[in-house]
């Protein structure tokens, strides 16, 4: 049987292609050679993330991110030193995604009918023509420094954007992200009202939160977490409490479990920490599916997010994670917990799917 279909709801391709010089079209063992040396970063040649590898896996859709961070003067965070330079470069990641499309590497899917087509391809592909499939993907931008003003977000709406996170790490022009305080900016405000005029979704991953709770009091539209596991099982604030999982799953969101190993665990010292010191295998992410499932009475509400190479890599993820091409083992580990055919399909793609064509624009 071939293995199932499995949607993505967090990848940063371009992040790795354009800030990181990573050709993804090359065999995942050729860009770890060729990174063999770096020092720049502790997770060169530590990279899982290649087309190649993404249809050995039949990962044939994702959600692709632009990210581009603006820092004021006094941060230690990188990031740009104005919104309009953001702004550039995630001009530069949409180019390259452009590029990535002429050679037939990825396709764009804009609207609920084309993603459903392309996931149905994938769902009918032999082994040999997933080999040549074009990967599917929607455009996200995680964190939203980079939208000077609501022509801007006009302007990506245009060419394909339809998912938005208001924050990153830190303080941001529209509110407080990871490791902050306090709610959003009346810029932030003014962002959601734009967004749902255009009829984007809120990605609520990165809030703060008070972000999250003030952004959720002004948002009625489509809302849902990209990558964000359980605070009960990895404390932190990068994480959802249990109150947090409930209201997202009252209001129909599904939540995406991230395969970084500090958001899977308690304790985690970054930089310092190993998987061998927690004997951190896939396994984990199971507990936090299960977590969520428990907390909101279904398996509907969960997604894959994985996070892979986002700034990261193997030296911070499970022991038994090589390649992105391993998430296809947990089809057999769900099964192994109890969980149904319809459920393990819903968790690696169709919770998604549903999600993103009920709320992607019909034409």
């Amino acid at each position: 049987m071939k293995p199932r279909l499995i949607l993505d709801a967090h990848l940063d391709l371009s992040f790795n292609a354009m800030d990181f010089n990573r050709d993804l079209r090359w065999p995942l063992e050729r860009i770890r050679r060729h990174e063999l040396g770096m020092r720049d970063h502790v997770f060169r040649s530590r990279g899982v993330v290649s087309f190649p590898e993404m249809r050995r896996g039949r990962i044939g859709l994702c959600v692709a991110t632009q990210l581009a961070r603006f820092v004021d003067r006094f941060s230690k965070m990188p990031g740009w030193n104005s919104p309009e330079q953001a702004w550039a470069w995630t001009q530069g990641q949409h180019a390259w995604h452009r590029e990535m499309e002429r050679v037939r590497e990825l396709r764009q899917l804009r609207t609920g009918p084309e993603l459903l087509e392309h996931a149905a391809r994938w769902r009918d592909a032999d082994e040999a023509t997933a080999a040549t499939l074009p990967i599917g993907y929607v455009l996200s931008l995680e964190g939203a420094d980079s939208i000077v003003t609501p022509r801007h977000l006009e302007t990506a709406f245009g060419y394909g954007l339809r998912i938005i996170g208001l924050t990153h790490y830190g303080p941001g022009i529209h509110g407080q992200g990871t490791d902050a305080l306090g709610p959003l900016t009346p810029r932030g405000h003014e962002l959601l009202r734009e967004m749902r005029r255009l009829g984007l979704i809120l990605d609520a991953t990165h809030l703060s939160d008070e972000s999250f709770q003030d952004a959720l009091d002004r948002w009625d539209g489509p809302v849902w977490a990209s990558h964000s596991n359980c605070r009960a099982l990895a404390r932190w604030n990068r994480q959802f409490d249990d109150d947090q999982i409930r209201e997202l799953a009252r209001r129909g969101a599904v939540i995406g479990m991230a395969f970084d190993a500090i958001m899977m665990v308690h304790g985690w010292a970054h930089h310092r920490s190993r998987p061998e010191d927690f004997q951190l295998r896939l396994e984990k992410i199971i507990e936090h599916i299960d977590h969520i499932c428990q907390l909101t009475g279904s398996a509907s509400h969960v997604m894959i997010g994985s996070d892979l190479d986002g700034g990261f890599g193997t030296e911070q993820m499970p022991m038994d994670l090589d390649s992105i091409a391993d998430l296809a083992r947990l089809d057999d580990l769900l099964a192994a917990r109890g969980y149904a055919p319809d459920a393990v399909e819903g968790i690696l793609s169709g919770n998604a799917l549903a999600f993103l064509a009920r709320h992607l624009p019909r034409s």
